[in-house]
Order: structure tokens, then C-alpha cells, then sequence
């Protein structure tokens, strides 16, 4: 409904969308739909859009209109009578603990996709300011709802800490693909073939081969699915087995064909055909080609680039009502940190979308209807007793951490955490599989406790300490989106059960039994489920085929 506002909000603070000749906004296809519906900026849509909001939150800042705490993390959310009326944050160059008070919080803190430490997000990206919330009561909805995005960097080694997202657009001109044969592919991990020897005829299209109508561009989790069927077949180009390719070649053709023509040359030589098709994917994706050859040292023109899936995003989070406000009364969650918008799934382009309308179009309005009952509440003081013991509470959990003084690192901790949610909770899943993770989860907790080392003290700079924070958040998040992918005994969108699976290999989902939000209640033993029932009044409820 407030699509077009956004683009206009968005074209204000200076974001340069694509247009046509004309003038007219261009459009693109993404994946899951046949038609071009996605406006964007170049390859770049998303990091376009932070970059004029945070140009016209500077401006208010430098107005005086904002008051910014750089470095400081939230590690306690302060209830007073029920509501959520301040928070306790950590300043992370001092160390020093801050109170601060107000009518009402809004936590716009982001996704959790690190809780499998190697993700497409910041490095510094964590669940702890959303779940202290939940500590404190507020409910978690879908958290196994993860989404794994199909075309990311693969994974080179043991060493890496981070993950690098190849945009979706990609897959508008590339084409996915496999080697048909077990031998080719040994021969592409093992360096003696490159993506180059492989004859058109020896290679397995398997997206345009398995789903006819939507080719390469069907949704994330289904292209995910296929490219790790792919890869457990033995058919992985890359060393570690777990890499597909993203072909441009026929691109390339296409377009330098369509250029010759319109520029009037005729019976164009190979190379010119070449030389132009190229500089069209330039024009169209340069910074990408870019980035991934300054990554691999690999030339994405001239070799087909490799991917594989990685985590993205999450559309669990912390439960909201149409006005954005949690179970507990005074506290919104907004963005990625909440589960409103996207269920199970995510198109490509729609969590910027959330994200600019919750920030822009709906908080601005929802939460004057609950500062509207509060306008006889005086200034909410940080000096009371639920300060001081949200203070004291912070302080101990941090007291506790620095006595451990164990042997073991907290990058350990996260690295273990990552490969057990990776292996039980990713992709694809199974009940014993997730009862197996559980346990390992719970036993890594108890190691964790146990014998995890933090260098330095706690009233200093320790970005040590903040790391041990924020795993040990991961690893209780772990642990529950394990219990929620158990309870939900169906495949839908990025939770893929393999119990429950058609003939062909497709998601399966149980419209009958789990047509519901998943709203967890945290507790140390077993998390409490509470079910708020989906009714669809306005579209039909159906499973979607993209054969």
C-alpha cells in the first residue's frame, strides 16, 4: 500500500534508481515472479537505501533534533509496572554501564542470521538487544524461519568469518548449472578442468531442467534446495564440494548480438559479439563483477562465477501487532528484528520494503495511539529500583562471564554453534536431526560456562566481552529455533523438513494443522508455545508451483 511513497521518501533523501530512457522508473524480475516487478538501484539497491537514510538521519543530528550513542549496545531492557520504559546499554570504548530512560522502546536492531556464524551479515550483527527482550518477556515468533540465499560467494576454508552476498539480480542473465557427469565435476575440483571444458551437452541446467516455467528465477529457498541436491549428488566445482555455477556466457551472446544489430554491423566477428555483450553486463552489472573478482581472483567474464547458498536473513523475530508493538506493552519492534511481514519466506526486494515502511509509514502513527495514554506519565527516572536492578542484573551476567577464565576462545564457541546449526537446522532438517542438535547445543552451553576465556577487564575497552555476549545469546536462540523447527512437522518456505516432501522432492506443507505463528515464550527447560491462527480473508491459501 505504500510502495510508490516509499520510492518517493526514498528518491528525496537522494537514492539514484534505475530509469529508463524517459525518465520513468525502471523495473527488473526477481525471483518467484514472471514479470518484472522490482525497482532498483543498479546491483546495489539495498546499500543505495541505508546510505540516504543515514544521510537524512545525520542531517537531524547535526539539527540537534537527534542525539546519536555511537558504540553503545543494548544488553538489558528496564520493565517498570509492565512496560517497557528504558533500556541498560554497555559503552563499548569505556565499558561503562549507561541507563536510559523513556515513555516508551523501539528496538530496530536487525536479523539474527549469525547465530550460524558464517552469514551474508555484518560481523557485528546479533540477537541480543531482541532478546533480552525476550528474556524479559517478550515473545519470539518463527525463529527457524531462516532464509538461505542461492547465489552467495562460496566458502573458500576453515578460517573465514564472514560471507559475501552476490545480488539476486544476477540470476536474471546467469544461468545455474552443474556438471552432468561425476567424473567432470572431480575433474573442476581438483583444477585439471575449468567451467570452460565442460560441452554444452555434459552440463545439468537443473533450474531451467526442473522448473521450466521459472528457470533461474524461481524463489531463494527453492534454488537454494536445488543447488545443495546438486552438490550432495557429488557434483559440486568446487575444492570443499560445495559450489555451483552462474553462467553469463549466453548473456553475453544475447546482448552482443542485439547490439551488433541495432548499431548496424553486420555478420559480427565472435569477438565483437563478445566485446559487446560484455560491456552491456558491465553497464548492467560492473560493481558486481568487480567485487567478485577482486574476492576470488577469478574473471567472471570470461569463467562462469561460482556460488552457493549462504544465510541471509530471517523472517522470524520478535511478535508484533499491526501497530508494531510486542506482548510487552510500550516496547516495538520494527524491520528485520520483528517476524511480521514475510512468513515463511521472502521475495527479493520486500525486506527493504518492510523495513522502510515500518520505519517511515507505520511507527510514526501507531505509536502516538500509546504515548496518547501516557501523556499524564511524568519523565520516566533512571534513578528508580527497576533501573537499579536491571543495572545490577547486567552486571553480574558480565561479572560472570570475565570469572570463567577458561581455555577456550568465544570465536570457538561461535564457530562450534555456526557448524551445529548449519548441519541440524539449515537447509534441510529432520527430527532427529534436531533433537541430536539440541543436545549438542545444550552441552556447548554448559562448555561454554564452563570453560570459554575473555582477555582484559570488564571496565574497558573488550571487544572480547561483547563477543561473549552476544554468543551467549546465539547459543540460547539456537537451542529454541531448534524446538521450533521440531514442532512445525511440514516443509514451507526456508524451514524444509525432509519427513515431509512431495514425490518430486518439493516442500510439503500441512495447511490443516500449522496454519499459525509460532510466538515462543522463553524458558531455561522447555519454551512455552502460544499460536495466533492465520486467516486468510482476501487471497486464496494454496501451494505454489514453479514447474
Amino acid at each position: 500500500e505504500v510502495s510508490t511513497e516509499i520510492i518517493d521518501q526514498a528518491v528525496a533523501q537522494g537514492v539514484p534508481f534505475a530509469r529508463e530512457y524517459g525518465g520513468l522508473l525502471a523495473n527488473r524480475s526477481f525471483g518467484g515472479v514472471q514479470v518484472s516487478r522490482t525497482f532498483y538501484a543498479r546491483g546495489q539497491t539495498g546499500q543505495q537505501l541505508l546510505l540516504g537514510a543515514y544521510q537524512s538521519l545525520s542531517r537531524q543530528i547535526a539539527k540537534g533534533q537527534v542525539k546519536m550513542y555511537n558504540r553503545h549496545e543494548m544488553l538489558d531492557l528496564v520493565k517498570i509496572d509492565g512496560k517497557a520504559r528504558g533500556i541498560i546499554t554497555r559503552n563499548l570504548l569505556t565499558g561503562e554501564l549507561e541507563r536510559h530512560a523513556a515513555h516508551c522502546v523501539v528496538l530496530a536492531t536487525g536479523g539474527y542470521g549469525n547465530v550460524f556464524y558464517l552469514s551474508t551479515n555484518a560481523m557485528g550483527c546479533n540477537v541480543s538487544a531482541g532478546w533480552r527482550a525476550v528474556k524479559k518477556g517478550a515473545l519470539m515468533a518463527n525463529p527457524c524461519y531462516t532464509q538461505i540465499h542461492p547465489t552467495c560467494i562460496p566458502v573458500s576454508g576453515e578460517y573465514q568469518s564472514k560471507l559475501t552476498l552476490m545480488s539476486e539480480s544476477l540470476r536474471n542473465d546467469g544461468r545455474v548449472w552443474v556438471p552432468k557427469s561425476l567424473e567432470d565435476a572431480e575433474a573442476i575440483k581438483t583444477g585439471k578442468k575449468t567451467g570452460l571444458d565442460i560441452a554444452e551437452e555434459d552440463r545439468d541446467y537443473y533450474l531451467e531442467r526442473r522448473y521450466p516455467a521459472f528457470g533461474n528465477l524461481v524463489p531463494r529457498d527453492v534454488a537454494s534446495r536445488a543447488a545443495k541436491v546438486a552438490t550432495d549428488e557429488g557434483k559440486g566445482v568446487v575444492k570443499t564440494g560445495l559450489g555451483v555455477f552462474l553462467d553469463f556466457a549466453a548473456a553475453i551472446e544475447r546482448y552482443g548480438k542485439e547490439e551488433a544489430f541495432s548499431g548496424g554491423i553486420s555478420n559480427p566477428s565472435k569477438e565483437k559479439i563478445t566485446e559487446l555483450g560484455e560491456a552491456v553486463i558491465k553497464q548492467k552489472y560492473g560493481n558486481l563483477f568487480q567485487m567478485y573478482e577482486k574476492i576470488t581472483g577469478e574473471n567472471p567474464y570470461k569463467q562462469p562465477m561460482k556460488i552457493f547458498p549462504a544465510v541471509h536473513y530471517t523472517m522470524g523475530g520478535i511478535w508484533v501487532d499491526y501497530n508494531l508493538q510486542t506482548n510487552v506493552p510500550g516496547l516495538f519492534a520494527l524491520g528485520e528484528a520483528n517476524f511480521s511481514d514475510h512468513g515463511a519466506n521472502r521475495l527479493g526486494a520486500s525486506a527493504l520494503m518492510q523495513g522502510l515502511a515500518d520505519g517511515y509509514f507505520v511507527i510514526p502513527y501507531t505509536i502516538g495511539q500509546f504515548l496518547a495514554d501516557e501523556i499524564r506519565t511524568p519523565q520516566i527516572s533512571t534513578d528508580g529500583p527497576e533501573f537499579e536492578a536491571a543495572e545490577k542484573e547486567t552486571r553480574g551476567r558480565l561479572e560472570k562471564l570475565m570469572n570463567i577464565k577458561g581455555n577456550n576462545s568465544v570465536e570457538s564457541y561461535h564457530r562450534k554453534l555456526g557448524k551445529i546449526m548449519w548441519e541440524y537446522c539449515g537447509m534441510s532438517r529432520n527430527a532427529e536431526g534436531l533433537k541430536k542438535g539440541r543436545q549438542l547445543i545444550r552441552e556447548l552451553k554448559e562448555d561454554f560456562y564452563k570453560d570459554v576465556f575473555i582477555p582484559g577487564e570488564i571496565d574497558e575497552f573488550n571487544p572480547e566481552l561483547e563477543k561473549a555476549t552476544r554468543v551467549a545469546d546465539f547459543i540460547e536462540l539456537g537451542e529454541l529455533m531448534m524446538v521450533d523447527a521440531l514442532d512445525r512437522n511440514e516443509s514451507c518456505g526456508g524451514h524444509f523438513r525432509e519427513e515431509y516432501r512431495s514425490p518430486e522432492g518439493e516442500a510439503q506443507r500441512n495447511d490443516e494443522d500449522y496454519t499459525y505463528v509460532s510466538a515462543w515464550e522463553w524458558d531455561d527447560n522447555q519454551p512455552v508455545l502460544h499460536k495466533e491462527d492465520l486467516k486468510f480473508e482476501n487471497v486464496e491459501l494454496k501451494t505454489r508451483s514453479y514447474k
